[in-house]
């Protein structure tokens, strides 16, 4: 058996335990830049976490995956966040705009415009429909 065999079978296994293939979006948010004082930023992260698990959105069909970013390079107005596969990027993401974000775009597929910076747009700008 070769090397690449037994680490090709932990990635399959790493990938079904965090259900990676059931993600429909993923958000990043930026917890080391300075965009926001680290306290912010943890606060924000903290919150993200515990709300995506509060609704059911860690694992599933549904599901939303969720990445800390070091520095998201926007560097003001934060914390900055990402969500893809729309490219929709967020400033001032405190508790009260994640959760707008959260229920608007996350759950309900409508980027919050009072919220957003800038659009790079992926897959055409729309969460994929065929289960890819």
């Amino acid at each position: 058996m070769s090397k690449q065999a037994p680490a090709t079978e932990r990635l399959e296994r790493i990938s079904k335990k965090l259900h990676l293939p059931d993600y429909r979006r993923h958000i990043f948010l930026c917890t080391g830049g300075d965009c926001a004082s680290s306290e912010v930023q943890g606060q924000a992260w903290s919150f993200l976490k515990k709300r995506l698990a509060e609704l059911g959105l860690v694992d599933g069909d549904a599901a939303v995956f969720r990445s800390k970013a070091d520095c998201l390079r926007v560097c003001t107005e934060g914390p900055v966040a990402v969500v893809y596969p729309e490219g929709t990027w967020y400033r001032h993401c405190d508790e009260e705009s994640l959760e707008r974000i959260i229920q608007e775009h996350l759950i309900g597929g409508r980027p919050v415009e009072e919220l957003a910076i800038a659009r790079n747009a992926v897959c055409g700008g729309h969460a994929p429909t065929d289960g890819a």
